[in-house]
């Protein structure tokens, strides 16, 4: 991932600008061969209005939700969108802007906290709105839940636990019920960790789980929940104005076994200040936890570099402004189950792949030093992918990522984690989104299927297409152009 990369033109404006939902699916133009098992619908969420009347909205994140259908059938693949209805007042907000996931049979789209929406995943329709509250102890979940092979949904939040101090619980969603019932209704509270601090929790956005463990990173960016809770009764208020950094606590590592579940009071992990949104992987080894993040150094929010105004800059302002954020790395993390026997100020990480450290100290915490597995200047491996079917919580090889060149997203990277090699794809002019991969039917191999991403042209005859990448070569398959602009999409997945 070279850095050299330029965008004097400044296209990437055109993916943080407003745009008209459709009435009904367009076609797309195929160019390429679309592998024929390759048959169902890319949902992705993201901000498609930003501005109401005259009044902008500022920030990356409070532009409406807008839902975008990928359907690729019989060979032919059409592009839909549609906007959100959803209600405005003094509750939190449920503009579910970030993620879209299955619960049971049903589509949920979802933001950062209590309220999430189930949508119809074949009209885009809002269905209803459901406030976790009424089923669990949480003030909000992360938009990046786990889901089990038989289908059971694992997601973290914060909430009151005793003495009304604050913690984090860890929640079950059971999958699909026989008898037709909901399953949220049946959803419980399976674990609860301690907050490092009494009345602020800290931003989560993702968590880790592997066959037998829960990995949560309390991070120093922290909402302040008076704020939080008063902010959307204060006329002009919004989520961003709810956090602030701590900036002497750094960085700790929480464990919860999964069956039975239990919190590892006795294992007191700690590094250095970093911002952390998006969980790679995690997984068992030889009486160890391995952790891979996306991480960003400091205890500076990156979310304070992601207000419209400073993405719509010209380029060389863009440049200026993301040399001030803190500096974005891929880091591995190796976690000691085994800390009992160890004599103090000994690396306690024997296995051979990683250079990653942890080190007992005397008051019992164990300090964590990590392993680089990608760093480039203003570079970010971000949004990050696995073949997750096969890989969750095992140990794996590649990660997929997009690509982001000073906060503007232009390439697609795949990275082995294990010989820190990289592939690219980039074309010029061309800004696209999270690559989703979507494994080959039958494959035996880890990195045997295609990556989906929505990509944006913008003066390009068709600006805006549907790209299908060999996800072994990052080579391109196809590629479906729409006649219209596709504005900056978070997450999402693929509905076979």
């Amino acid at each position: 991932m070279a850095s050299r990369v330029e965008h004097p033109a400044a296209g990437y404006r055109k993916i943080f600008e407003t745009v008209e939902e459709l009435n009904e699916p367009i076609p797309a133009k195929i160019t390429g061969v679309i592998p024929s098992w390759l048959g169902g619908s890319l949902l992705r969420m993201g901000p498609g209005l930003f501005e109401v009347g005259d009044e902008p909205f500022h920030h990356l994140f409070d532009g409406q939700a807008l839902m975008h259908k990928f359907d690729l059938k019989n060979g032919q693949v059409t592009y839909y969108r549609k906007f959100f209805t959803y209600f405005r007042g003094i509750e939190v907000t449920d503009n579910c802007v970030v993620n879209v996931y299955p619960i049971g049979e049903d589509f949920y789209a979802v933001t950062e906290t209590n309220y999430i929406t189930k949508v119809d995943p074949d009209s885009l329709e809002t269905l209803k709105k459901v406030d976790l509250c009424k089923y669990l102890s949480v003030n909000g979940v992360t938009a990046h839940p786990h889901t089990d092979t038989d289908g059971t949904v694992y997601n973290i939040g914060n909430c009151f636990g005793k003495n009304m101090s604050l913690a984090y619980n860890i929640v079950k969603i059971p999958p699909a019920q026989k008898d037709k019932s909901d399953p949220i209704e049946k959803s419980e509270v399976v674990v609860q960790l301690p907050s490092s601090e009494r009345l602020k929790p800290s931003y989560m956005h993702s968590f880790g789980m592997t066959d037998n463990y829960f990995v949560f990173v309390e991070q120093p960016v922290k909402i302040n929940l008076l704020k939080f809770l008063s902010a959307w009764s204060i006329r002009g208020a919004t989520y961003m104005d709810c956090f602030e950094s701590n900036d002497s606590m750094g960085t700790w590592f929480h464990l919860t076994t999964r069956d039975p579940a239990g919190y590892l009071s006795s294992h007191k992990f700690r590094t250095s200040a970093f911002n952390l949104f998006h969980h790679i992987n995690a997984y068992e080894d030889e009486g160890f936890i391995v952790v891979d993040l996306c991480t960003w150094k400091g205890h500076d929010f990156v979310y304070n570099y992601l207000y419209l105004a400073n993405l719509k800059e010209e380029w060389e302002e863009v440049k200026k402004a993301a040399m001030r954020a803190p500096q974005p790395e891929v880091r591995r993390y190796v976690l000691p189950l085994d800390i009992h026997r160890e004599e103090q100020g000994k690396n306690l990480v024997s296995l051979p792949y990683t250079t990653a450290t942890a080190v007992l100290h005397s008051d019992g915490t164990i300090w964590l030093e990590p392993e680089v597995l990608f760093s480039g200047p203003r570079q970010a491996f971000e949004f990050p992918q696995i073949n997750y079917s096969l890989c969750r919580g095992k140990k794996y090889s590649f990660a997929y990522g997009l690509g982001l060149n000073h906060f503007i997203p232009d390439r697609i990277v795949k990275l082995n984690v294990q010989t820190k090699e990289t592939w690219v794809w980039q074309e010029e002019e061309c800004y696209p989104s999270e690559p989703l991969f979507v494994p080959t039917p039958g494959a035996t191999e880890e990195d045997d299927g295609v990556l989906l991403s929505i990509v944006v042209k913008p003066g390009a005859e068709r600006p805006g297409f549907l790209l299908v990448l060999d996800a072994m070569k990052l080579t391109e398959l196809a590629r479906a152009e729409v006649n219209t602009i596709i504005p900056v999409t978070f997450h999402g997945m693929y509905k076979p």
